[in-house]
Formats: structure tokens, sequence, C-alpha cells
């Protein structure tokens, strides 16, 4: 029978490698000795699988994607260290038993080859969240073979199931392994950063920390989805999987380095186990249906209208051909433009909405763009039905728009339209990374393909914004 004897969490930041830091590495010193202490302990259990859970593979919306041949092979080349390589032997016997596993509970799964990346338009290579751990472990352990597994835009409740899968075909095979949780923190510990400063970053950070020490399952899949989302993490997902490969067990984590040096969170950790009879899935499965029920609950009428209309389309193909009552007079006898958008765990997941209503009223365009935002944004697949109590609705009311100058312009109250020869452009206000009048007019511009030194009209409008 086989077992995962040991759980780490690992960043993957290039620059800890000494071919690619060139001194810079001295400055994550705690970050290099935690990669080095975990590297000797795996070693020293003479694994001879490396489990790890990358974002940086091949990521899918409706499934996890497993390496699928006999070898992958990468390199740090992007990082500027070529000769930095990599030839890893994928364990196909547990790959295969993994994803039938996955299978007999629901879970898509994407096999990923030489040939079927080729048909996904993917490359076939080592991932630098799978490459930078394999650095210090191979340093110290050779002759394992790897399970390469990149997470996909899944419900999280799923990802932890996957995990259960993993767990339970470790179990029927031979294998002695380690499974490897590769994730970054928050990328926005610092103004100076490459990815900026938020305070909902440090939040994160703390967060997540304590809640995976103290083993508070509930607790990460309960963690605010705005803070969740304005950390701008990659490795959460990893770790759904992680503990639901921890499940039937009482977990305690032990923080062998935390660093944010360069603006990134960098978090190494390991686990000790205790068993339990926690039914821990079904526990999270309760908990989600309360926190849905109580959003629904408390969902303003617009939000309400767009959920509602949303599932409605997904469970009949159809519009919705009532009207509730909860609908108010106001989105009965009113014309507005409306956004609709979709966030799934913090990422957009649709959006589509009108300018200048297009219907009656809003309640028409609410349900119009809810249903588009769902099922013809051309950035994403199709949401599933079994999505939806994942996915966060949030309706964006225009008022009218009213003409402007230059100077009456305030990025982060007023939303702009710009208007030439028939060309008209659009940006909503209080955007992320939109903070002057100069870039809000550069961006509205080049999105109607308006040049910048032409004599176009400005108009200005507010947002009225309803969330979950």
């Amino acid at each position: 029978m086989g077992s995962i004897s040991a759980f780490y969490t690992m960043p993957h930041p290039p620059i800890v490698i000494p071919e690619i830091g060139r001194g810079e590495e001295k400055k994550i010193r705690a970050t290099f000795d935690a990669f080095d202490k975990a590297a000797a302990e795996i070693a020293s259990l003479d694994a001879d699988t490396i489990i790890i859970v990358t974002p940086h593979g091949p990521v899918f919306s409706d499934a996890v994607a497993l390496t699928y041949d006999n070898s992958i092979k990468g390199t740090l080349g992007k990082f500027s260290a070529p000769q930095v390589a990599f030839k890893e032997e994928i364990d196909i016997y547990l790959t295969e038993k993994i994803i039938e596993m996955a299978e007999e509970e629901g879970i898509m799964t994407a096999e990923i080859t030489k040939n079927s990346a080729k048909r996904y338009g993917i490359g076939y290579e080592l991932d630098h969240g799978a490459m930078v751990p394999l650095y210090f472990i191979n340093k110290k352990l050779s002759g394992y073979k790897l399970v390469h597994i990149t997470y996909g835009m899944l419900p999280k409740i799923q990802l932890y199931k996957f995990g259960m899968c993993i767990r339970k075909a470790v179990e029927e095979s031979d294998s002695k392994a380690v499974f490897i949780a590769s994730g970054d923190l928050s990328h926005k510990l610092r103004a100076e950063g490459p990815y900026g400063y938020t305070s909902e970053g440090e939040a994160f950070d703390r967060e997540i920390i304590s809640l995976l020490q103290a083993g508070d399952v509930q607790g990460v899949f309960n963690m605010d989805c705005n803070i969740v989302e304005k950390a701008a993490e990659c490795g959460l997902r990893s770790y759904y999987i992680m503990l639901g490969a921890m499940d039937g067990y009482n977990i305690k984590g032990h923080l062998l380095s935390y660093e944010g040096t360069f603006g990134v969170g960098y978090g190494v950790m390991s686990f000790s186990l205790e068993a339990s009879d926690t039914d821990m899935y079904n526990a999270l499965l309760e908990s989600g249906k309360r926190r849905f029920s109580e959003k629904i609950n408390n969902s303003d009428p617009y939000v309400r209208l767009a959920r509602e209309s949303l599932t409605h389309y997904l469970l009949y193909d159809k519009y919705i051909d009532y009207r509730p009552a909860y609908v108010t007079e106001e989105m009965k006898n009113t014309k507005r433009g409306v956004f609709v958008s979709l966030k799934k765990e913090g990422q957009l997941r649709g959006c589509i909405g009108t300018i200048f209503p297009v219907t009656e009223n809003i309640a028409e365009e609410i349900i119009r763009n809810a249903v588009e935002a769902g099922t013809q944004d051309p950035r994403f697949s199709p949401v599933a039905e079994a999505e939806l109590e994942e996915i966060d609705f949030s309706v964006d009311v225009l008022t009218e728009a009213q003409k402007a100058s230059k100077e009456e312009l305030d990025p982060q109250k007023y939303g702009v339209i710009v208007r030439w020869r028939g060309r008209t452009g659009l940006l909503l206000p209080d955007l992320e990374g939109v903070d002057t009048v100069e870039e809000q007019l550069d961006i509205a511009l080049r999105k109607a393909g308006i040049p910048n030194g032409a004599d176009y009209s400005i108009e200005k409008f507010e947002v009225i914004r309803h969330k979950e």
C-alpha cells in the first residue's frame, strides 16, 4: 500500500536559483535555506514519486491538466539560465490511476502529451512552477518519478475532491510519494515591486499562513473573495488540492520561511498529520451551501435578477419569461445601459454590457446581459450550471452620459465615452491600474481606434455598482 509521506507548500521565484539570481538570491536567503531544508527532508524519506501541483502549466477553465507522456523536459532559459535544464520521468501508472479516479467522481481532466499539446496549441515543457522546487530536490534526490499536475479553474470543492482522488490513487499503488503545492502568495506587497501594493496583499498572506498553521481547512475555504482577488496570489488552488489530499487528518502547518522582499510573498511550509474522524469534505459542502444561501438572501434585486436570469437560461435554454416580485419600480420603469460581470475566485469569468439601453428597461437589460456574460463572452468558455455557486455577480448601471471637458474627468468617479467619426470608446470608472485622466482617455481611444490627435468629443458618466 502506497502513501504520501510528506506535504509542502513551496513558492517558485526563479530569482532564488543562483544561476538566475546572480547574487540577488541572497536577499531571500531564508527562502533559499527553507528550500534546501525541505529538499533534505524529502531525500531522507527516499521518496520514489514527487507529486507537484503548479499554476504555470496548461490551465483549463473546466479541467485539471496532468502530464501523460513518458517524460517531460524544461529549462530556465526564459530567465536567462538555459543551462539549468530538467528531464523528468513521469509516473504514468500513478497518473493514469489519478485520472481514472477523478473521472469516477465526475472531475474533468486533460491528459497532456506531446500530441495533445499540439492540438491545444500549447508547448509541451516543464514550467517554472515545477522547476524551481525541483531544482533544490534534484540536488539531493534522484531516481524518482514525477506526477505533474496543473490546477484548473474548477470550483474549489472539486479541487479538494481531486486531492482526495490523488491520495486514494497513491494508497492503491505502491508509491512512496511526497506532495508539493507550488504557488506564490500575494504579488502586491510593495509599491516598488513589479505588481504594486495593496493592503489586501499583506492581509491575505497573514491570513493564509495562519490558517494553514492552524490546519483550519474551512477557514481557507471561507477566505474573503475580495481579499483573495486583490492579493493577486497564484497558490490558493494548489492548496485546495493539497488539503483534499490530506482529508481525513487533523493538520498542523510548520512555517519554514516567509519573505516578501521583492513584493511577492514566498512561503515554505511543511505539515504534520494526525488521523481524524472528521468528515471535512461534507463539512465543506454544507458550509458552502450555507454561505450560498446567505449570499442569495442578502443580494439586492439587481444582482439577484442577474443570477436568476443566467441560472434559468442554463437550466431551460431560454430567457426567463416572468418578472420576479423583487424587481423594483425603478428597474421596470427606467432605461439605462448595464454591465453584468461574473467573477470566480476573484478572477473574471465573463462580462457583457451595453453603453446605451437596447431594451425597454433596466430589468430587461440585466436579463439580456447576464445571459450573454455567462454564455457569449468570447474570452471565456460558457459558464456551466455546476459553476454557478462559485460565481459572484455584479451589475453596473450607467447613469446618463453628459458632455464634459478633460478637466472635469476623474477616473475614480466617472467613466468616459470618447467619440470621433462614428467611432465610440468607453471605459468604466474606478478600474485597477487606471489612476489618471490621461491613462483613462488613452485606453478609451485605443479601444475605439481613435488617433490621439483626433478632435474627439468627451462624455462622462457615473456607475451605480451592485455586488453580491
